[in-house]
């Protein structure tokens, strides 16, 4: 019988051509990966950088404000040196780039923050950096620290019109990637900034060494299509583009994009290497290899396995951006948060959306409950009852707290009656709870969030710290920002409202709508002559007396100095011979201290408008005064002799 042959030639040549195909289909399918992984990275990195160029703008002019802000305090003293501004400028918290607090005289005298006076002639110049007024410098030398880089922020101090020296906010170069290490989140990349005009480096994470010049690296080898002059032209004239050239310190290809800033002729620029670049195309390539092993079925179990893994990579990915992006709204909804309320609403509702919880709270240690108190809820107003079982909790929270525990988590019924009243917030399925303290580890507030819809163990608590930092920075800048409006409100020496205050509260006596109003005008008599016959500290006594006196006679809250020996006190819903009694009890009091006033008392049972009050007790307060001097033994010219 004749035996019959396989044929292997065509099954081998089918074989053959598949896998020719699939080998084919691979490098195809390899290189057009390949491609949109360089393009996505373009993306990213041209993304990043304007992202980062604009954060670091952002905080550079937050940084100037604070600056103006603080030379506009500085104004007010004659001595720049004084312990008593240098105390100010220290108490307010750098929360920006900047790293410390100068101020440049004239004469190039450079005072630093712990006092000392140094002589930097040849290094810095007052009259340069006055010319230029507000402005940020290049790299430079620190001459008061460490001898490094640094950049100086400088903001003039006025004082009567004239420039009498330039605060100057220090940025340390070292310690800038640590300030803006969160501002991106491409794994693998590295951070520069460029000055276009000299090629020194502001910033470089790619490199260890603080310092340093592009242009004194020498020529890269660039990859096809790019070339050096390209690189070097785009960076001097302030174009945003991309280059692609072999990395000395990895031996790779580096993918390096730049785009300016409107900070001096700065660049902003990010590289990540090709590693990172083609990191997921690599895998590809090895799961294509187990295609060309397992063929058909396997390619195919592959390409499901690959739809399975991007889609949840992307979930994941979109996630993260999502928290990421949650956060900085957070942190930046809580910047400017103490001039608004709704600001810290909204900074709540996006920290309960970090872990899919339907209610948020804030509540901060040292103020009054109403004030202290910030809550963000999914559901209807809260009764009384509610508001007040509500404070018992955050008071438990708070010995828990200040007891040493760390955080505070309540996932069934019976650790939630731990904090919780009895019979009370039945709605209450969970709670999650932490410590918001400030630098020294002092308890500043409670943030807690409730009815969180996530699992226990998909609960990410880092990202809720993180959240709380936030808020104890809003923490911080309420206080600042409250030591700042007080004394910016108060009289020095009298202890009373200066005149800022007073014109911004005539407003809030204008919206009387009924009951009575009294103005008492008040002005010393003899104080001028007292100054020059007895000093100025005698001088200062009678104003402290002649406020005393005020501020027990009609509250401090409605009491004012505003002017050098005049004074003005409100008083309402009284009759006018309560008020004319008041005044004169007062002036009795002071004139057995031998101090006299000369006082106008203006009331008005109906509404009126309170600049006309005003005008009116100003105007019987010079007619007592007049009578005070044309009495015998009051001649003005004697006055502080005699008193």
């Amino acid at each position: 019988m004749k035996s019959e042959r396989l044929h292997w030639p065509r099954p081998i040549a089918a074989t053959l051509a598949l896998l020719l195909l699939a080998i084919g289909s691979s490098m195809v399918l390899i290189h057009w990966i390949n491609q949109e992984e360089e393009a996505y990275c373009f993306e990213q990195l041209s993304g990043g950088a304007q992202e980062l160029a604009h954060t670091i703008e952002e905080r550079a002019a937050n940084d100037t404000e604070e600056l103006e802000l603080l030379a506009a305090i500085a104004g007010g003293y004659e001595d720049l040196s004084s312990p008593e501004l240098w105390g100010v400028l220290k108490s307010v918290p750098q929360v920006g780039l900047l790293s410390r607090l100068e101020i440049l005289l004239p004469g190039d005298v450079l005072l630093t923050a712990d006092g000392r006076r140094l002589d930097v002639s040849g290094q810095l110049s007052f009259e340069e950096a006055a010319a230029r007024g507000t402005h940020i410098t290049d790299r430079v030398t620190d001459v008061a620290g460490s001898g490094g880089y640094i950049l100086r922020n400088y903001v003039p101090i006025r004082r009567d019109g004239q420039i009498t020296g330039m605060l100057c906010g220090v940025v340390e170069l070292n310690t800038l990637p640590q300030e803006l290490e969160n501002s991106w989140i491409m794994q693998g990349a590295a951070l520069y900034i460029i000055d276009g005009a000299t090629g020194d480096f502001l910033m470089d994470t790619w490199h260890e060494d603080v310092g340093g010049n592009i242009w004194a690296l020498g020529e890269r080898p660039m990859a096809p299509g790019y070339d050096h002059q390209q690189l070097q032209e785009g960076l001097k004239t302030g174009e945003s583009n991309y280059v692609v050239f072999v990395s000395r310190t990895v031996g790779e290809y580096l993918y390096f994009y730049y785009t300016p800033m409107t900070i001096n002729q700065w660049r902003v620029a990010l590289s990540v290497p090709e590693t990172t670049v083609f990191a997921r195309a690599d895998t590809l390539r090895t799961g294509l290899n187990l295609f060309l092993v397992f063929e058909a079925l396997c390619f195919v179990a592959y390409l499901l396995w690959m739809l399975w893994y991007v889609r949840g990579e992307t979930r994941e990915k979109q996630r993260q951006l999502d928290v990421v992006r949650l956060l900085y709204d957070v942190e930046k909804l809580l910047f400017n948060a103490h001039e608004s309320k709704e600001n810290v609403l909204a900074a709540l509702e996006k920290t309960a959306g970090i872990v899919m919880a339907e209610t948020a709270g804030f509540w901060m240690v040292g103020l009054p409950w109403e004030e202290a108190s910030y809550r963000w809820e999914g559901r209807p107003v809260s009764s009384p009852k509610e508001e007040n079982d509500r404070r018992k909790v955050i008071f438990r929270l708070m010995d828990r707290f200040q007891s040493g525990e760390e955080i505070f988590e309540a996932y069934t019924q019976e650790k939630l009656r731990q904090v919780l009243p009895r019979g009370s917030f039945v709605w209450v399925r969970n709670m999650v709870a932490l410590p918001v303290e400030d630098a020294g580890g002092d308890l500043r507030g409670v943030l807690v969030v409730s009815n969180i819809r996530k699992k226990k163990q998909d609960i990410d608590l880092a990202l809720l710290k993180n959240a709380g930092f936030s808020f104890s920075l809003f923490q911080r800048n309420i206080q600042s920002y409250s030591a700042m409006r007080e004394y910016g409100e108060r009289d020095a020496l009298s202890g009373l409202y200066n005149r800022n205050r007073f014109q911004t509260d005539l407003s809030l006596y204008g919206k009387r709508s009924q009951g009575s109003l009294a103005c008492v005008y008040v002005d010393m008599n003899g104080l001028h002559e007292r100054n020059n016959t007895q000093g100025h500290e005698a001088g200062d006594k009678m104003i402290q007396a002649t406020a005393r006196l005020l501020r027990q006679t009609f509250g401090g809250g409605c009491s004012y100095r505003i002017g050098g020996d005049e004074f003005l006190a409100f008083a309402s819903d009284i009759t006018e011979e309560e008020v004319a009694a008041m005044t004169r009890s007062m002036e009795e009091a002071l004139a057995r201290e031998g101090i006299h006033i000369s006082a106008g008392v203006q009331w008005a049972e109906e509404p009126v408008p309170v600049e006309t009050l005003v005008k009116q007790a100003e105007r019987k307060m010079y007619q007592a005064k007049r009578a005070y001097y044309s009495a015998a033994g009051h001649d003005r010219r004697g006055t502080g002799a005699r008193e």
